[in-house]
């Protein structure tokens, strides 16, 4: 079976495809100045965008991966999470706190979708 790779460099893809199945890759806000829901805000949309470009929706999430960077700021995160996500659709999501690549990052979010059926 194939593998489609969408907005690739040397180093990574932001979208990987195989067997019906979309795989993005953590996607980090381009604003760092926002607080942590603007931030969130920020990743849902991008995470919307590459879906779409993919094939697919957040109708179709499997599953989700976040990284914050204070638990203290955790409910911004989900207020932002909660008003995105679609109702009776939740993906399995694990979150946790950690470090990420740049110190401006507050939120770091990574999906697994299904393709729709014909």
């Amino acid at each position: 079976m194939s593998v489609t790779y969408q907005d690739s460099n040397a180093r990574m893809s932001q979208v990987a495809i195989h067997n019906g199945t979309v795989y993005l890759a953590g996607q980090v806000p381009g604003d760092a100045s926002a607080d942590m829901r603007g931030q969130t805000e920020q990743v849902l949309t991008r995470i919307d965008q590459l879906l779409e470009q993919a094939g697919t929706s957040k109708e179709h999430l499997i599953s989700a991966q976040v990284w914050v960077t204070s638990m203290a700021e955790f409910d911004q995160m989900n207020a932002a999470w909660d008003a995105w996500v679609l109702p009776g659709r939740p993906p399995v999501r694990a979150a946790l706190e950690a470090k990420l690549a740049k110190p401006e990052w507050k939120v770091e979010i990574m999906v697994v979708a299904a393709l729709p059926e014909a």
